[in-house]
């Protein structure tokens, strides 16, 4: 860590391939604030044997806004943990192939673990990309916190779909969900007006 900080980049790289899980983690930490993050450097750690390098290695991608094809296999990953970090980092990605949001989707609609769906949901609020609608108005149907992503993701589409499910949403027995959609409804008919 204090290699990061005093600019030691051989140290880190070497860092970087350490036995211990946890000293990999933390080079990929120093070499980002190094600035020295390039694909090539994370890549391989998308597909660490450890949960907590892959973790990071994910978390790299989401603040340098970078996709990789290597995300879309941690959306498959064993531990639920990776799963959500990685639908985070594809959301944060500036551009992203259609696969992306198919894959999203599929975590929204069948993952096991409610913090994976929302993060998914939030994901392709966050991309805005059309295909990732009907997941979206499938999250307003899930649990308290995905619909509370899934109203907020709504947020990036129009129709008569999307104000349909914003008025049912308008009676949801969760206040957050019940206050997002009264919202999004007075500014879609302010705009209107």
């Amino acid at each position: 860590m204090l290699a990061g900080y005093s600019g030691d980049h051989a140290f880190v790289v070497d860092a970087l391939s350490d036995p211990v899980a946890e000293i990999r983690a933390v080079a990929l930490g120093a070499l980002e604030r190094l600035g020295q993050m390039d694909s090539e450097v994370i890549a391989p750690l998308l597909g660490d044997p450890e949960p907590l390098v892959r973790n990071r290695a994910a978390r790299v991608c989401a603040t340098q806004n970078c996709y990789l094809p290597e995300l879309l296999d941690l959306l498959d990953d064993a531990d639920d943990t990776v799963v959500e970090v990685a639908a985070f980092a594809l959301g944060e990605s500036e551009s992203v192939p259609d696969v992306v949001v198919e894959r999203l989707c599929a975590v929204v609609l069948n993952h096991q673990d409610s913090l994976c769906r929302e993060a998914a949901t939030a994901a392709l609020g966050s991309l805005g990309l059309p295909d990732g609608l009907r997941a979206i108005l499938h999250a307003c149907g899930d649990k308290a916190t995905v619909r509370r992503r899934g109203v907020l993701a709504l947020a990036a589409f129009e129709g008569d779909e999307v104000t349909a499910m914003l008025r049912h949403l308008t009676g949801d027995r969760d206040l957050q969900v019940r206050q997002s959609a009264e919202e999004l409804l007075s500014i879609e008919e302010g705009e209107s007006l």
